[in-house]
Order: C-alpha cells, then sequence, then structure tokens
C-alpha cells in the first residue's frame, strides 16, 4: 500500500521499572518469553507490510534492539532501527527521523503493543477517505483481578483508570472531538463550531487510542515543523489536527482579501461545513466538499480526522504499566493463546520438552515453563509464566506471577501475583505478594514482602 510504517519503540519507560532497565529495554520485556516488540512485527508482517523503521531512544537499547530483530527476522522483514535521544515523546521521535520519511502516508504504531487487529484495516480507512490521520480506537481494557484478588489492588488504590473521552459523527467515522485522560481532571470543552457543524455528536469514554496512527505525511510533518513545543502524538498532535479541521477562519481570512467583507463569508462557510458534515456519511460526502469550498487553495480546505474502530471481540492492550503486563502475560497464555504463537498441550499449557518436573509437581492450565528449566517436588503453579533455564527447589507455589529467565528459587517459597526479573534470587521461604524483584536482586531467606519493588538501587 505504499505506507512507510515506523514503530514508536521507546527506550526504558518509568511505568515499568524495575522490569526494564538499561539491559532490558522496553522492546525486549518478554511477554509469554518472547520480547513485547515480536507481536508488533508479526502483527504487520500479517499485513503484508514489511518495510519498516524501528525507533528506539538511546544507543545502546537501539544496538540490543537492532541486534536482535537482525537474528530473529533475517529474510523475513525489511527493518531499520533508528536511535534517537531519550525523553523526547513520541513527536519528537518523529522529529529526529524526519530525513527518513518520504511516503505519502506513514503509519505509525506503538512497539508496546499486543493486538490481533490488523493494522491494514486502519491504513485501508485512511486512504478511503483522504484523511490527514486516522486513529484507531478500540474498547477499553477491563483488568481482571487475580486469584488471589490483590495483584491488582495496589495499582487500583493508587488512582482510577484514566479515559479517552471521544467525539463521533453519527456515522462513527469522524473524529470530531478528542481529550486524553490527563486534560480531563475538571471540566470538558467542545467547541460550537464543531458542534454546529456536526449537529450531532456520540461522546464516548468506552474506547481506548489504540496508538496506532496513519498521518498523511506532509502535514504531520508540517504540524512538526510548526509546533517545536509538541511532545506527544495522542497528547499534542492528534488533539491539534481535530480542533482545526473545521476552522473556518482559515477560509475567511482568505475571502477578506479578496472581497473585504469577511462577516458574511464567515456565516457562509459555517452552512458549507454543515453541509459537509449532515452528507459525511453519504456516497456524496466528497463531492459536497470539493463544491462547496468553490475552487479554493487546498491548504485553506478543511481536513479530515478520521477513526477505525476495532471490532470489540478484537485484543488490544498497550503494555504501559506493570498491571498491563501482568494482564497481557495472562491473556496470552489464556484467553487470546492465537497471539502466543505456541501450541498449547492437551492440558492447555505450554511446558517446553526440555523442562524437567519433580515428583507430585502440577502446572495448571494457562501456564508456561520454559527451555532448560527446573522444578522440584510437590511444587504448584497456576496462571503464571516461567522463563528459561529456571531453578526452582521442592514445595514451591508460583500463582498468577511471571518469573524471568534464568532465576533460582529456594525451597518452599511462595509468590502470588508478583514479577521475578531475569537472574533474580529468591532464597528459601521467601514470600512475596504483589511484588517486582529487579534483575539480579537477592531476596534473603524466609522474608516476607507485600507490594513492594525489590531491586539493585
Amino acid at each position: 500500500m505504499d505506507f512507510q510504517v515506523v514503530i514508536l519503540a521507546g527506550g526504558v519507560s518509568v511505568n515499568l521499572v524495575p522490569l526494564v532497565s538499561k539491559d532490558v529495554p522496553m522492546a525486549l520485556l518478554p511477554v509469554a518469553n518472547r520480547p513485547v516488540l515480536s507481536y508488533v512485527l508479526e502483527l504487520l508482517e500479517s499485513s503484508n507490510l514489511k518495510d519498516l523503521i524501528v525507533v528506539v531512544e538511546g544507543e545502546d537499547a537501539a544496538l540490543k534492539v537492532g541486534g536482535w530483530i537482525s537474528s530473529a527476522y533475517v529474510d523475513r522483514l525489511h527493518v531499520e532501527v533508528a536511535a534517537v535521544p531519550e525523553d523526547v515523546g513520541t513527536a519528537g521521535a518523529l522529529r529526529a527521523i524526519a530525513h527518513h520519511l518520504t511516503a505519502k502516508d506513514i503509519l505509525i504504531l506503538s512497539g508496546d503493543i499486543v493486538s490481533d487487529i490488523s493494522p491494514g484495516a486502519v491504513a485501508a480507512t485512511h486512504r478511503r477517505h483522504d484523511a490527514v490521520v486516522t486513529a484507531m480506537l478500540c474498547a477499553a481494557p477491563v483488568s481482571g483481578p487475580s486469584e488471589s484478588g490483590a495483584a491488582g489492588g495496589k495499582d487500583k488504590n493508587k488512582k482510577p483508570a484514566r479515559y479517552d473521552i471521544t467525539g463521533l459523527d453519527p456515522s462513527k467515522q469522524f473524529l470530531l472531538y478528542i481529550a486524553t485522560g490527563a486534560e480531563i481532571e475538571k471540566d470538558t470543552r467542545v467547541q460550537k463550531s464543531i458542534l454546529r457543524a456536526a449537529g450531532k455528536m456520540e461522546i464516548r469514554a468506552d474506547l481506548m487510542d489504540a496508538h496506532v496512527y496513519a498521518f498523511k505525511r506532509s502535514v504531520l510533518q508540517e504540524v512538526l515543523d510548526q509546533k517545536p513545543a509538541f511532545r506527544s502524538l495522542k497528547q499534542d498532535v492528534l488533539p491539534y489536527l481535530v480542533r482545526t479541521q473545521l476552522r473556518s477562519e482559515v477560509l475567511s481570512d482568505t475571502n477578506v482579501e479578496e472581497n473585504g467583507n469577511g462577516k458574511n463569508n464567515s456565516q457562509n462557510n459555517q452552512v458549507i461545513l454543515s453541509q459537509i458534515l449532515s452528507n459525511a456519511s453519504s456516497p456524496s460526502f466528497h463531492q459536497v466538499y470539493a463544491s462547496s469550498l468553490n475552487g479554493l487553495d487546498t491548504a485553506q480546505k478543511t481536513h479530515k480526522c478520521c477513526v477505525y474502530i476495532a471490532d470489540e471481540s478484537k485484543y488490544c492492550v498497550l503494555l504501559n504499566s506493570i498491571q498491563a503486563f501482568m494482564d497481557v502475560n495472562r491473556d496470552v497464555i489464556g484467553e487470546v493463546n492465537h497471539l502466543s504463537g505456541y501450541s498449547f498441550s492437551a492440558h492447555n499449557n505450554i511446558i517446553h520438552p526440555s523442562a524437567e518436573l519433580g515428583s507430585k509437581t502440577t502446572v495448571g492450565p494457562h501456564c508456561m515453563l520454559g527451555e532448560g528449566s527446573q522444578m522440584g517436588d510437590k511444587c504448584s503453579v497456576k496462571r503464571s509464566v516461567i522463563g528459561r533455564h529456571c531453578r526452582i527447589g521442592s514445595n514451591v507455589k508460583v500463582v498468577n506471577s511471571v518469573i524471568m529467565d534464568h532465576v533460582t528459587i529456594g525451597d518452599g517459597c511462595s509468590i502470588q501475583g508478583s514479577v521475578v526479573c531475569s537472574n533474580g534470587q529468591l532464597q528459601e521461604r521467601v514470600v512475596l505478594r504483589d511484588c517486582q524483584v529487579g534483575a539480579g536482586y537477592v531476596v534473603s531467606t524466609s522474608s516476607e514482602h507485600k507490594g513492594e519493588t525489590l531491586a539493585r538501587k
């Protein structure tokens, strides 16, 4: 479709410390023992979008991500990895690679998305409407409670979920208003001109911006150049384009110069805009749109901001918090195991042939045990992912947890709703509940921890 595809793969996200670090950048964080970036790459490959630019914050992280991609996707994808400075935001990252962008349209995806929604469908919607931007919206995920009833507890007590507020036209094809979670703490304001022109607007709080956008490159680059303070595509660029799509001032300014009479033209433009939007869902929309503007220069025409609303049966989660990391790992080996790429056993789990289990050890359904890992006697694993080459003693309980690679767990430990990062070590009889243990950290014998982050300073 001659779209250029850009994946914004981030660097070391503050929300995911200590799971991510200089050694494990965001893109390589494991979901069901596979780097999260692999889910995006395979989604694009299945849409036959194989020419990609992966943007990573920081030179070191870019080298690590580039090394992994070149070994995992050799001969499958054409990927260019571009390093950008850290903490420049999504808009800043695109500014930094602007010289790489040459296609008419750019498809931009976040590198931390786990989804089965076809990005090709977003691209097709964008082309069909000749839009300046098309944003993918999907049903906001409901974070399920864990069996212990506590894995989500810590996050939920901190602050309530933040919603996106979206305003759609009656045909649900055009984006008339958007406010992101951060902006809607107080009052929400809607421009009269947009309401007047649209006639009706449906306000939704149950849709999530999925961080998948198609942009007309010329417009995107113009906005990035003219607005150097814009840092975020979601919070700055998208709302700006939505806000300015019905700006009749641009039109009336031109007419004032030609006719010396701005007032009537401003009113005429309001009529024109309401005609455009009332015809938005009919086939004649584009004809009305073109003819009503009386051959004005293209730059003065209103522009279209569109949406692609994914089907509710589809799966889409952004891995932007520790809770989301837990949820995604649980889902990919559970309800949406078609995303994992693994084949499941008759017991509905994945145990690598090289893994060893002691006597009376049970690995329940929706669990995963990685290559070369060993478990002692009388252990129990429920709804958890265990990585590669782990050494787990006897009488160990693991529930609703993620254990990464090369972790050592002593006898008699109990781990619930927790994440233990690579090379972590739990000595005997450790009890963890809703904790995160950083890479290489040692938790001392018989200690009990609840809702704590344990990591090297």
